[in-house]
């Protein structure tokens, strides 16, 4: 019996000593990162949505965006290279090259989300600027850029207009800050503002 329990616990100590035990904490790491993953991207869209940025979004600009759903996936996605970072550390595979590529990746992002909102945030905020002081109203004739219609609808990034012709023109929001625009008056008058 005394060499029974010798054997087993000469078995444990190699089963859990060096390579084996290696490889079982990081099959671990990566079980628990991939579940951790998916309860932080549905935490994530469960916050969102009670936001309900979707709605002010689509509100805003009238384009539909799943704000919650990329959010839990970015989130997701992120726990899962972290979590694959962790594994081929302890699997002590983890090299400066890798770590290097990882900065590269997070470079990227940074650029691609910068490049994607370079336009939106000017005409953003030029929209709350015109929607909060009132300088443009639906319904008035105006000319902006040379270009003269009647404003039908304003969003958070652009101001829609109709011009005599029948045509729809969308003025970006920062050109009717950045730019003269012309009310034009019924009688003939016009008064600009600068």
């Amino acid at each position: 019996m005394r060499e029974l329990l010798n054997r087993i616990a000469d078995y444990t100590t190699l089963l859990f000593s060096g390579l084996y035990s290696t490889i079982l904490v990081a099959v671990l790491i990566l079980l628990i990162g991939f579940i951790i993953a998916k309860v932080a991207s549905k935490i994530v869209h469960r916050l969102l949505a009670e936001f309900e940025l979707s709605a002010a979004l689509k509100k805003a600009t009238g384009k539909a965006i799943q704000v919650e759903k990329i959010g839990g996936i970015i989130i997701e996605y992120f726990v899962y290279f972290i979590t694959v970072i962790m594994v081929l550390n302890q699997l002590h595979i983890t090299t400066t090259v890798l770590h290097m590529i990882s900065a590269a990746v997070l470079v990227v992002i940074v650029i691609s989300i910068s490049l994607a909102v370079k336009d939106f945030i000017p005409n953003a905020i030029a929209g709350i600027y015109l929607l909060k002081n009132s300088v443009v109203k639906v319904g008035e004739v105006i000319r902006v850029k040379g270009i003269e219609g009647k404003v039908t609808s304003i969003t958070l990034v652009e101001t829609k207009l109709e011009t005599k012709e029948g045509d729809t023109v969308y003025v970006p929001n920062a050109a009717m800050v950045k730019t003269e625009v012309v009310k034009v008056q019924k009688e003939g008058k016009r008064k600009g503002r600068k």
